[in-house]
């Protein structure tokens, strides 16, 4: 190879590769392949986000402060312990970078968020997978898999993609049997679709504790996903060590305004609330009576696993949909090649959707 060369492992790691978007020409898409809220974003932060852009030639504010401090009205957080980012998928990476080195190791769930191996393999550290039982995280299967090597531990809660979650109760359970100096990383994307009574996000447990931070993104309920926001509730320490290696403007002044009026916008979220309360639990009684297995989800999607026999396989499906215009998510790259991930969408695609998988079904 003539020129620099990447320090080993970095071109071993498989490159995340998001939802597809496109579909047949003339057929209208619907895109359910990357949990998107059907309902788009709040109209008061569309407003905030044109009007941002007449500073585009300003650096903005380096440390979002008046979104943390929005985002600590919003949830009664104090600001100083916060952290803001562009996404999520940046926080869960700075930590990495700031907790990982060669020698450790970094444990999440079988079918965890992708970008954990990911951001784990790039800080040059091991990352762990854990077995899951139904599709869930096994508090047991974590802790068995702890080693003296072990420095973090990511938790999505719900997990994406399978959409199934840990009772809070638990999650406690797998705090009090990890080492104070292993950090457990609570990834709460999904937290605002969540309607059961034995689910937290994690707020107590961040506040309580010096090694649990919590991550959260303005991608999903609140629909700024194209701008790329996301937020960080942790202990003092670990925010401190986390703004020595952020950028020093690493979240947009556009995004932190539209970001303002998002979550001050409480009726916009309580819509999308109720949509997906609606169609999440329409669309898993319809797939389950077309004989699917649907897992049981508490996020704005669903997945849907097919028999491996050639003619009704995942990959049959996901391609006689894409031909009617509906995108869903493979994830093979999970180690789920016989499920598809379907984002709860409008009405009228997810009438479709059913409508057309019961025909791949009987055709």
């Amino acid at each position: 190879m003539n020129g620099p060369v990447p320090r080993p492992g970095v071109l071993t790691i498989d490159a995340y590769v998001p939802g597809k978007s496109s579909a047949p020409e003339g057929v209208k898409v619907w895109k359910l392949s990357s949990n998107e809220t059907p309902l788009g974003a709040s109209p008061k932060a569309k407003a905030a986000y044109v009007a941002a852009g007449e500073k585009l030639e300003l650096y903005p504010e380096g440390s979002s402060s008046a979104l943390r401090a929005a985002i600590a009205g919003r949830y009664g957080l104090d600001p100083a312990r916060l952290l803001c980012g562009a996404g999520s998928d940046e926080l869960l990476s700075l930590l990495a970078y700031a907790y990982l080195g060669p020698g450790d190791e970094a444990l999440y769930s079988e079918h965890g968020f992708l970008v954990y191996k990911i951001a784990t393999l790039a800080a040059g550290a091991t990352p762990v997978a854990a077995p899951e039982t139904n599709h869930t995280a096994d508090v047991d299967a974590l802790l068995a898999k702890v080693t003296d090597k072990t420095k973090l531990v990511f938790l999505a809660n719900p997990n994406n993609p399978t959409g199934t979650y840990l009772p809070f109760d638990e999650v406690k359970r797998l705090h009090a049997g990890l080492r104070p100096d292993i950090l457990l990383v609570l990834d709460a994307a999904y937290a605002e679709y969540v309607r059961a009574n034995d689910y937290e996000s994690g707020l107590e447990l961040v506040a309580t504790s010096a090694n649990v931070v919590m991550c959260r993104t303005f991608s999903k309920i609140h629909g700024l996903a194209n701008l790329r926001l996301g937020w960080m509730v942790g202990p003092p320490a670990v925010i401190e060590a986390l703004n020595r290696i952020r950028g020093p403007f690493n979240v947009s002044g556009p995004a932190m305004a539209a970001g303002i009026a998002a979550i001050g916008d409480e009726a916009h979220v309580a819509a999308a609330i109720a949509h997906n309360d609606r169609w999440l639990a329409w669309l898993m009684q319809e797939l389950t009576a077309l004989g699917l297995t649907v897992t049981p989800s508490v996020g704005n999607f669903v997945m849907v696993s097919f028999p491996p026999e050639p003619g009704r396989s995942a990959k049959d499906a996901d391609a006689f949909l894409t031909q009617r215009g509906l995108v869903l998510r493979r994830i093979d790259a999970y180690g789920l090649p016989n499920a598809l991930r379907l984002t709860v969408g409008p009405e009228e695609a997810n009438r479709l959707v059913v409508e057309t998988l019961k025909e791949f079904l009987t055709r």
